[in-house]
């Protein structure tokens, strides 16, 4: 799941060598920490929150075919 979101927000932002994916795993769902250049937070959380929606929608479907749920998280640095 973690190469999947590193490569979706690789194609979708200007700054590709700045996007930091951490993935943290329990027994049933994982936890996906998405960092981004702080100019490319806008194009990963899109109009509305609509590109961060299908991302996770992708997810989501990926993550049904193994029976986990996965949790993504984009994370703003301070």
């Amino acid at each position: 799941m973690k190469e999947l979101v590193q490569y979706l927000a690789r194609y979708l932002v200007n700054n590709p060598d700045a996007v930091e994916v951490k993935e943290t795993q329990g027994d049933t769902a994982s936890v996906l920490e998405l960092k981004v250049a702080r100019e490319d937070l806008g194009r990963i959380i899109g109009k509305q929150g609509r590109t961060a929606k299908s991302i996770r929608t992708i997810l989501n479907a990926a993550a049904s075919r193994t029976n986990r749920k996965v949790v993504l998280e984009i994370v703003e640095d301070k």
